[in-house]
């Protein structure tokens, strides 16, 4: 990254397949490795209920802060084949069980609609299982249109969630 300008992206990350602590932390390491990127920051990690159907495991949810020098369709073609080697099988079972999701959540103070990549992240405001990570790592962090990170979470609907440790090193 020496001499490239970065910008510093945040992901989501959750798992609840496949020993998820591990798909998560596993991750974690496979961002830091990722070309022209290095992680910042990482949150502890969490278990939070599914947001899709009942009837599948909790999820274990962390956040990320990468200073990259890869553009935003780069870094989510990047994230998409580390999730496709993660197992993660796309089908249509909306917010079903997954190996591994990650979710490019704010890209610098870009906001992009295209017809692949929103940022930023459709409903990331309202998550707790986004903002409580979120929280850990940059609680000041602006999310265009809606306000910073402490804000959104002082404001948002109660869901069952928990920490499970002090961070993703553990």
């Amino acid at each position: 990254m020496k001499g490239r300008a970065t910008v510093t992206a945040y992901i989501g990350l959750g798992s609840n397949q496949d020993r998820p602590i591990q798909q998560v932390r596993a991750a974690i390491d496979e961002l830091a490795a990722l070309p022209e990127t290095r992680v910042q920051a990482a949150s502890r990690l969490y278990r939070s209920a599914p947001l899709g159907p009942a009837n599948q495991p909790d999820y274990i949810n962390a956040a990320v802060a990468l200073d990259t020098g890869l553009a935003p369709d780069a870094l989510l073609a990047e994230m998409q084949s580390l999730e496709n080697r993660h197992g993660r099988v796309r089908g249509a079972v909306r917010w079903g069980p997954r190996s591994l999701d990650l979710d490019l959540l704010l890209y610098g103070d870009a906001t992009i609609n295209t017809a692949d990549l929103r940022v930023p992240h459709p409903g990331m405001s309202e998550r707790l299982f986004v903002l409580y990570p979120l929280a850990d790592i940059a609680p000041d962090l602006e999310v265009p249109g809606h306000g910073s990170v402490a804000t959104l979470l002082a404001t948002c609907m109660p869901t069952r969630i928990e920490v499970l440790g002090e961070s993703t090193d553990e």
